[in-house]
C-alpha cells in the first residue's frame, strides 16, 4: 500500500462535511442570488453520501459545518457585509428560502440529502475557517482526533480556510477532490494543486473512492 492507500484509524479520525447548505446549493439561496453557477456546486453530493455511508458504518467521527450569522447580524463584521452586497446577496437580506445566511432560516440549513444523524457534531460558524469563533478545536481535543478528511463548499473559501487552520494546528488532512466543488473548474483546479506543493504543504488530495477504502 502507498502512503495515500494506508487504511485510517476510524476513532482518530473525523469527517468535515462542510457548508451543504440550502443557501449554498438549492436555487433562490445566497450562491444563487449572487450568480453563482449552483449546479457545479452539487456536484458532490453523491460523492460525500458515499462517504458518509462509510464514515457511519465504521465509526467515523463526522461533523458538519454551516456558515451563518444571527439573526440582528452583531456577529457579521462590516466588511464581510460589504462583500455580500457587493455580490448582490447582501447577507440578511430575503430571498425565496429565507433570509440569506441567517441562523434558524430554512436556507441555512442542510440539504436534504445530506442531513446530520444524531449524534454528529452540527458547527454553526459565521466565519469561513470551521474553527474560528467556534468550539470545533475543543471538541477534536477531547476525541484525540489526529485526521481530517475535509469535503463541501467552496474548494476555494470555506474548505481552503478551514484545511489551512487545521494544518497550521497540527492536523494530518486529507482533501477529497470529487467531495468538494467550486462555482470555477480553474479555482477548484488550482486550489487541489496548491495542496501538493512542497511536498504535501497542506496534506493529501485523494479521490473519494480511495477515502472509502482506507476506511474500510
Amino acid at each position: 500500500m502507498g502512503p495515500s492507500q494506508r487504511r485510517l484509524e476510524p476513532a482518530r479520525t473525523a469527517l468535515l462535511v462542510i457548508d451543504m447548505q440550502r443557501d449554498f446549493l438549492d436555487p433562490g439561496g445566497y450562491a444563487a442570488q449572487a450568480g453563482l453557477d449552483i449546479s457545479r456546486l452539487r456536484e458532490p453530493i453523491t460523492s460525500i453520501r458515499a462517504l458518509l455511508v462509510a464514515a457511519r458504518h465504521e465509526r467515523v467521527n463526522v461533523v458538519h459545518t454551516r456558515e451563518g450569522h444571527l439573526p440582528d447580524l452583531s456577529d457579521c463584521p462590516p466588511a464581510k457585509l460589504e462583500r455580500s452586497r457587493a455580490a448582490g446577496a447582501p447577507i440578511g437580506s430575503q430571498g425565496p428560502l429565507g433570509r440569506l445566511l441567517l441562523r434558524g432560516e430554512y436556507g441555512h440549513d442542510f440539504i436534504d440529502e445530506l442531513q446530520p444523524w444524531p449524534g454528529e457534531l452540527v458547527v454553526d460558524k459565521p466565519g469561513y475557517s470551521a474553527f474560528e469563533h467556534t468550539d470545533l478545536q475543543a471538541w477534536l481535543e477531547e476525541r484525540s482526533i489526529e485526521t481530517l478528511i475535509l469535503t463541501g463548499v467552496t474548494t476555494e473559501v470555506c474548505v481552503s480556510s478551514t484545511l489551512r487552520t487545521a494544518v497550521d494546528r497540527g492536523y494530518r488532512c486529507i482533501t477529497v477532490r470529487d467531495a468538494c466543488a467550486s462555482s470555477y473548474a480553474d479555482l477548484h483546479a488550482a486550489m487541489l494543486a496548491t495542496i501538493g506543493v512542497e511536498g504535501g504543504i497542506f496534506g493529501q488530495v485523494m479521490d473519494s473512492a480511495a477515502v472509502v477504502a482506507a476506511l474500510a
